[in-house]
């Protein structure tokens, strides 16, 4: 389906956690973080935080044996591969860093499912040290979007990728996400494309309290289960569509499999999202 684009957010919706936490925390480094917290953007305290785990003699293995650790629900793996095998061009969009994102990739067999990894960047220096940087830098050229982090804004990605559309066609985008940090691309969607907020985190609230802000269809999900049913009857969707607008009544579309077998969830009429497609029977 080359005119899918799947775009994942990272932490709480690909895994289960903030991978930032998580290391922090597995490496014992917690109380020092919470310290420095008040102190400095988010993205600059975690460089300074790799500089004080090497110092305390921490490596980049202990770093990478606690990353393959991290939480993943079991149906996550499975639903981007299906994403994937169906056609669907799959990127991510994640305010981590790119060491901590592929070294997590690479434990689960997943970093080629991805064409393109938007983050923040990082290296191993000389030293032996994780080095992270600001995916904007906010010092000479800050990107100017009150809703994001001055490191990085979603939303201009997301511009960056709709605007490779015109070269290749017209695409549909879907995008899943949970944070705060995921309302501004979330604002930039069309009403021909779909957003997936994670249901009781931030992005979440944030639609429910202002639902005509968007023009994208809403699709909300809970657990992984729920991300793989609703990513796949999305992606069947809009082929189908794709297929009727063709004019074909034989589609060579690759569809969901007929005896693919979905949960069904009833969601209670006063927690629903204004404009949510309702679930196929």
């Amino acid at each position: 389906m080359a005119g899918i684009v799947v775009v994942f957010d990272f932490d709480k919706t690909i895994i289960d956690c903030d991978s930032d936490n998580w290391v922090v925390d597995e490496l014992g480094a917690t109380e020092l973080f919470n310290e420095l917290l008040p102190t400095m953007p988010w993205n600059s305290l975690m460089d300074r935080m790799m500089k004080e785990l090497h110092s305390q003699g921490r490596t980049i293995d202990d770093i990478v044996e606690v990353l393959k650790g991290v939480p993943i629900h079991p149906r996550i793996v499975p639903a981007i591969q299906a994403a994937h095998a169906l056609g669907c061009d799959l990127k991510i969009v994640s305010d981590a860093n790119l060491f901590f994102i592929e070294t997590i990739l690479n434990h689960l067999g997943l970093r080629d499912y991805f064409s393109e990894i938007n983050t923040n960047p990082s290296f191993v220096d000389e030293e032996g040290r994780l080095r992270i940087s600001p995916h904007h830098d906010f010092t000479s050229s800050p990107h100017g979007c009150s809703l994001c982090p001055p490191n990085m804004c979603k939303g201009v990605v997301i511009e960056r990728i709709q605007g490779s559309f015109s070269a290749e066609g017209k695409k549909k985008v879907i995008y899943l996400g949970d944070g705060s940090g995921d309302y501004c691309p979330s604002l930039k969607l069309g009403e021909a494309d779909y957003v997936m907020p994670r249901k009781n985190f931030p992005l979440w609230d944030l639609i429910r309290r202002n639902p005509m802000e968007i023009k994208a269809e809403i699709r909300e999900w809970s657990d992984g289960e729920e991300l793989e049913r609703v990513l796949l009857e999305l992606i069947s969707t809009i082929s189908m569509g794709e297929s009727c607008n063709n004019g074909s009544s034989n589609s060579s579309a690759r569809l969901i499999p007929a005896d693919w077998k979905f949960k069904a969830i009833s969601i209670p009429a006063h927690e629903a999202i204004p404009r949510v497609l309702p679930v196929p029977h």
